[in-house]
């Protein structure tokens, strides 16, 4: 089978209008075959989207990129857990899940199993295939030496993270308001100041991470270009860019490239 694309969700807070406009660009011009769409890191963010989200989810579909909502990879408050069951409840699009919380809520239809969900091996992938998964993204820091195995055994496609800022964690305080003397529930949405996440220095001045609201992220790039071919050889079917405010169409030309030879 042919190795697909895939863009993840955008971790950052941009604005509606760039964000809109960077999905049509992505629709019109870019070689991925799945888009996850949807606020999986703040949803204090999601309302400032909402009124595009239509718009964008229709014309990827048009451009036939499969779409897909991303849930939020932490669910904290009764509002939240609304949105979830709603988010999983709804049948026109497949869902990707990144809290346990909403995989059973996802329990007997296709879904997705995201990146913030701890597949470490192959027991817990066919725990979740079992119950409906039909792909997983595995966590970001599982090493080449991990994925082999889990491979071999798959009961679900897999997917790795490839390119773009990992995500490492993420929690209920929200350093970034924190930095800037703020409550989490006073913002002011600060992190829109960082369109690629704040950077964090070590005491000797050495970037470190980079952090995004509630979530923490490696201050350095991934990239695994030059890691397809082995990946492939493992049986990874689907390969996730991660969005930042690089041309990701050029990105995604030159992976498709090298996916193709």
């Amino acid at each position: 089978m042919t190795a697909r694309l895939s863009l993840g969700t955008v971790f950052f807070h941009w604005d509606a209008a760039t964000l809109r406009d960077f999905y049509f660009r992505i629709a019109d011009e870019a070689p991925f075959d799945i888009v996850h769409v949807g606020e999986v890191v703040c949803s204090k963010r999601a309302p400032f989207f909402a009124p595009h989200l239509g718009e964008v989810i229709e014309r990827l579909k048009s451009a036939g990129k499969t779409v897909v909502l991303s849930s939020l990879a932490l669910v904290t408050s009764e509002r939240e857990r609304r949105e979830a069951r709603e988010l999983a409840a709804q049948e026109e699009l497949l869902v990707e899940g990144n809290d346990v919380g909403i995989l059973a809520a996802l329990e007997g239809k296709p879904h997705v199993v995201g990146p913030f969900v701890n597949v470490y091996n192959a027991a817990t992938l066919g725990y979740f295939a079992r119950r409906g998964a039909i792909r997983a993204c595995l966590p970001a820091e599982l090493p080449a030496r991990s994925i082999g195995p889990i491979a071999q055994e798959a009961a679900a496609e897999l997917e790795v993270i490839a390119w773009g800022r990992l995500p490492l964690a993420i929690s209920a305080r929200c350093f970034h308001a924190r930095a800037h003397r703020l409550h989490k529930d006073g913002c002011q949405f600060v992190c829109a100041r960082d369109p690629e996440g704040m950077v964090v220095r070590t005491l000797e001045g050495e970037p470190f991470l980079a952090v995004n609201g509630l979530q923490t992220l490696s201050y350095t790039w991934c990239n695994l270009v030059c890691e397809l071919g082995t990946l492939r050889g493992f049986g990874v079917g689907v390969f996730r860019l991660v969005p930042m405010r690089a041309d990701m169409v050029a990105v995604a030309e030159t992976f498709r490239a090298t996916l193709d030879g």
